[in-house]
């Protein structure tokens, strides 16, 4: 049962949230990664995770790729980009954080994510709490960031947070890392997490245990 219920998760809902929003993540460079850092932040407001999802390609659609060119765009730029995208409650706090976060980026990291990795002495606890420097990110949007960094920063691998640890509970699956690592290969973990996330956030776990059941 274990077995086809993880079929279910990859087929209906396992798509990361940087493949959604045309994020290579694993390309691993500083404006990916930068990229990455801002979904992560659209992603942990109070919002509808689509509507994160397309400000970020909104964002990425605008030219808004790196630090320094979202750094040199005015805080009115950002907000015209990002209030049609469901942010109209939040434009001008979130243009705010934008700003102040590729502003840090290129004081502290000099433009590039990976330093943050290297400052953290690739060390996956310490890399979630510099993560949580950044305006706008805390706990939860530090763990949404290194879910699907896990697959190219072997640290963190293999890395679940409350909500994915819930999902699999309501589902039967384990709900420790190491548990649930061993139900995929490696190169599939973060698209497991990222499918546990997305059922629990569209309450989708009646679709994913009757498509469970019908694969057997």
């Amino acid at each position: 049962m274990q077995d086809d219920l993880v079929m279910a998760l990859l087929k209906h809902k396992g798509v990361t949230f940087d493949k959604q929003a045309g994020i290579k993540l694993e390309k691993n460079t500083p404006a990916v990664l930068f990229q990455h850092l801002y979904m992560s932040l659209l992603l942990s407001a109070r919002i509808a995770y689509g509507n994160a999802i397309e400000a970020t390609r909104a964002l990425i659609k605008a030219g808004l790729t790196t630090p320094q060119k979202m750094a040199a765009a005015s805080w009115q730029d950002r907000v015209d980009v990002i209030t049609w995208h469901g942010y109209k409650r939040y434009d001008e706090r979130t243009s705010t954080m934008l700003g102040d976060t590729a502003a840090l980026v290129l004081d502290k990291y000099r433009g590039d994510v990976r330093k943050l990795r290297d400052a953290a002495g690739v060390d996956v606890k310490r890399e979630h709490a510099l993560l949580q420097e950044f305006s706008g990110i805390g706990p939860v949007g530090a763990d949404i960031f290194l879910r699907e960094a896990q697959a190219i920063w072997d640290e963190a691998f293999p890395y679940v947070d409350r909500r994915v640890r819930r999902a699999a509970g309501r589902l039967g699956l384990p709900s420790t890392a190491e548990g649930l690592s061993r139900l995929v290969p490696k190169h599939d973990f973060a698209r497991l997490t990222a499918a546990l996330i997305r059922t629990e956030l569209d309450d989708a776990y009646d679709e994913i245990r009757e498509s469970a059941r019908h694969s057997r």
